[in-house]
């Protein structure tokens, strides 16, 4: 098994007695089923149904001390926090940056890893089996506490290849905070949004949007002709833009496309190109949408 430590991660603690129904009311996913074997994908959102944050939501057991870690980009962690206390009222919460003490370590690669070998948790991706395991450890024992889960210690990079190669976005590269909506990152793919709780903040747009089959725009895998093109460099069709490249490695990468302008250039024998990089969208094996030249999705 590989582990690799996540060091542009932050960790945010919600506890107290209102924390379950505080988070459940606010974030996408369904807190109040959750369990400490059973962590959550969600978000934040604007209103108007955009992505504030994205986070893992991991509860701690109560033996050691109960409450919920957010794990979500380090630069999230402030801004998410005003949003958090914002919402707070009189709600019975506490609300700490933990991110001094804790670090992230992703683990894929091998079999399950013992968590009860470390003094942190240790839990399975919630987006897709696929990319492994999160563990939460204290931040000044990140490489002890990959060699007792029997882990080999990694650079990120290795890490950002294997979810790249797995087609998961990665806000702040493959789409920006307070511009994208879930259904465009993938979010209803990958365990991100339950649709039959209740409400939450943007569930109304969020909603609709599953229900009327609206999102034409998404992140995707490409297959890459050569070296990547950088994040953020227009991917067209000929004279029309239809995306945005994001996170890549070496013949392959993400990017933000509109399907149905991808599907008319694809009909039309139009390549795709990035910095004058040619690019193949490739359906991910987890998606379920449809994909453009197919009636529905699969």
């Amino acid at each position: 098994m590989l582990a690799a430590p996540l060091s542009d991660r932050g960790i945010v603690h919600v506890s107290g007695d209102d924390a379950r129904t505080f988070l459940h009311g606010l974030v996408t996913a369904n807190v109040a089923t959750m369990a400490p074997a059973t962590p959550r994908f969600a978000a934040l959102l604007t209103p108007q149904g955009k992505i504030v944050a994205d986070f893992l939501v991991i509860e701690v057991p109560a033996e050691d001390g109960g409450g919920f870690l957010l794990d979500l980009p380090a630069a999230l962690v402030d801004p998410l926090l005003a949003k958090l206390k914002l919402y707070k009222l009189r709600a019975k919460i506490a609300i700490e940056d933990r991110s001094a003490a804790l670090a992230v370590l992703a683990l894929w690669g091998g079999d399950p890893p013992a968590a009860a070998a470390i003094d942190g948790l240790v839990v399975r991706d919630p987006r897709l089996d696929a990319l492994g395991f999160r563990a939460i450890v204290q931040a000044a024992a990140v490489a002890e506490a990959a060699e007792k889960l029997g882990a080999r210690l990694v650079e990120p990079a290795a890490y950002e290849a294997h979810r790249i190669a797995l087609g998961v976005p990665r806000g702040g590269v493959d789409f920006a905070y307070g511009d994208a909506f879930p259904h465009e990152t993938d979010m209803d793919q990958l365990a991100g949004v339950d649709f039959k709780k209740g409400c939450y903040v943007g569930q109304e747009v969020v909603s609709r949007m599953q229900h009327r089959g609206t999102a034409r725009t998404r992140v995707v895998p490409v297959a890459v002709d050569g070296f990547a093109p950088p994040p953020g460099a227009p991917v067209t069709a000929g004279e029309i833009t239809v995306g945005t490249m994001g996170s890549a490695v070496e013949g392959r990468g993400l990017a933000l496309l509109r399907l149905d302008r991808v599907g008319d250039a694809l009909a039309a024998g139009t390549p795709l190109l990035a910095g004058g990089i040619a690019l193949s969208p490739q359906k991910p094996a987890w998606a379920r949408f449809a994909w453009p030249g197919e009636t529905q999705a699969s």
